[in-house]
């Protein structure tokens, strides 16, 4: 049964989060989430919310192979003959009801997607449990929360009772409005893989627990050192047997190393730092320069297939920065021979070398890159023609239309 194994789940990852320090200052829950919320929140006691879990699980069997469920992608439904199960978010929603309702959905939705489940919880549906679930969760206690509880059913849900969990199952689920009021908060999912974490604001700090097939000790260490950058957590490092509290804040990355004496130029430019002509040359020039994902982190929205290259208006614009010295800002030709890639670690040395004037004035140019990381060869990506000047561009009589002009 997935309901109780997704509890246990839950209610052991808010232990363990709690005996890292992390505290929880309001809790909310998604359906069956709020279960582990109540008890987190000290409203259950675990006997309980076991019952709880268990039992709505028994009495999902009842209902299931009538129903179904699907999600789409934004707010402004019409449900047709389904209910809104679930108010998820602003690009969220959620939607139940009878397996005909749901395949004829479906098919005039096509951004709607089919919910790995057979039954319709937060429907009509459940009504034909009600009674056998309230007969069955009448003995449960339920007790004052020490963490402020956000209902997704009710403003004011009153006590924790069985009415109140038949109406979790039955009723809609309105997280999206709860999280709004909380979103200045840092939101933490307690679960195996963070499901919510996609229907939250755009503006709302939020990390994950654990992740679908990386759900280890060292997953839960990465959640926590987040975390820890946010505010939420004090990690320690152990020095000599003695622990340490680490900072709160993001490292800061400051270099501490003196550079030496920079014999070329600087261009103030954001790609090429620095410009040498050649000794001995008629006007030969060689530009350096740097590219690296830590220094210029608008390379990676420029991937392909998960490789992040340098985008060919940036070779372009090597090539008009490498012409200025020698008055070539125009670039006549351009060919690309090789995508130059730049790697998650470290960066790329990039030159680029312009040649001699010819009797026109123009210019042959290329751009060389290599690792940083070694002593490897280096590799052309680009060659072009570099141009003194922009063609001449006809200017417009003073006059319009022309003296003497027909029409």
């Amino acid at each position: 049964m997935v309901q109780p194994a997704l509890f246990a789940v839950m209610v052991s990852l808010a232990a363990l989060w709690r005996s890292h320090g992390v505290e929880p200052s309001a809790v909310v829950g998604h359906s069956q989430g709020e279960i582990a919320a109540a008890y987190v929140a000290g409203a259950l006691s675990l006997d309980d919310a076991a019952r709880i879990v268990a039992l709505r699980s028994r009495a999902l069997r009842v209902i299931a192979g009538r129903g179904g469920m699907v999600s789409v992608p934004f707010a402004d439904v019409d449900p047709g003959g389904l209910s809104v199960a679930a108010v998820n978010g602003p690009d969220s929603t959620v939607l139940s009801g009878d397996l005909d309702a749901v395949q004829r959905f479906l098919a005039a939705e096509p951004r709607a997607r089919r919910i790995a489940v057979d039954y319709a919880s937060h429907s009509p549906q459940v009504e034909a449990v009600r009674d056998d679930i309230r007969a069955a969760l009448a003995g449960i206690q339920p007790a004052e929360p020490r963490v402020p509880f956000h209902s997704t059913v009710d403003d004011d849900p009153g006590p924790l009772d069985a009415d109140y969990w038949y109406r979790n199952l039955r009723h809609t689920v309105r997280f999206g409005p709860v999280v709004q009021r909380l979103r200045r908060d840092l939101f933490i999912e307690v679960s195996p893989h963070p499901v919510l974490l996609a229907a939250m604001p755009a503006d709302a700090a939020a990390i994950g627990s654990l992740h679908r097939d990386d759900g280890d000790a060292h997953r839960f260490l990465r959640a926590l050192a987040e975390a820890q950058v946010r505010g939420a957590a004090t990690l320690h490092a152990v020095s000599d047997g003695r622990p340490t509290v680490l900072p709160t804040y993001p490292f800061q990355r400051r270099r501490h190393w003196l550079d030496a004496p920079a014999y070329a130029g600087p261009t103030g430019h954001p790609l090429l730092d620095a410009s040498v002509s050649l000794a001995g040359g008629d006007g030969e020039l060689v530009c350096t320069g740097r590219v690296a994902r830590l220094t210029h982190p608008w390379l990676a929205d420029h991937a392909v297939r998960d490789t992040v290259l340098l985008p060919a208006t940036a070779v372009l614009e090597l090539l008009f920065q490498a012409g200025d010295p020698v008055g070539c800002r125009r670039v006549d030709d351009l060919v690309i021979s090789a995508p130059l890639t730049v790697p998650d670690r470290g960066g790329v040395q990039l030159q680029v070398s312009v040649g001699a004037a010819d009797e026109t004035g123009r210019r042959s140019a290329t751009v060389w890159a290599r690792p940083e990381d070694g002593d490897g060869p280096w590799s052309t990506h680009a060659t072009g023609v570099l141009a003194p000047s922009a063609p001449a561009v006809a200017t417009a009589p003073s006059e319009w239309p022309p003296a003497g002009a027909e029409p």
